[in-house]
């Protein structure tokens, strides 16, 4: 049975940080694309970052660019994100995915990813 575990989440002030991991068991996803997504009360999931299954390439969106950093560590199966000045509307629950298919693009949208985790909650307070 394929898991993905997220945690480090938590309650912050504005400016603050925070490093989320999310370790995968089950199967291994060396060669696979994954990614962060974050929903907020009243929002659709929306991505955060995603990273090639090499680490040769990563995305962010736009609202995290230049706070956060994607990265993986493919001998423990486990991704991971680091967060930094952090502002309220960060606050939201936040997801891991990993992609099925191998060696393929990171996608920016939530069908393109099979598995998910079952979130981590990230507070961050004014």
């Amino acid at each position: 049975q394929v898991q993905l575990v997220e945690s480090g989440g938590g309650r912050v002030r504005a400016g603050g940080s925070l490093r989320l991991s999310c370790a995968a068991s089950g199967r291994s996803f060396v060669t696979n694309a994954m990614g962060w997504f974050r929903q907020a009360p009243g929002r659709e999931r929306e991505v955060v970052a995603a990273i090639t299954w090499n680490a040769g390439s990563t995305y962010y969106a736009d609202s995290v660019k230049g706070r956060f950093t994607i990265s993986r560590d493919s001998a423990k199966n486990t991704v991971y994100l680091q967060m930094n000045n952090l502002k309220p509307e960060d606050t939201a629950v936040y997801y891991c995915a990993a992609d099925r298919y191998s060696f393929r693009d990171p996608r920016d949208r939530t069908d393109g990813y099979d598995y998910w985790g079952q979130g981590t909650q990230v507070t961050v307070s004014s």
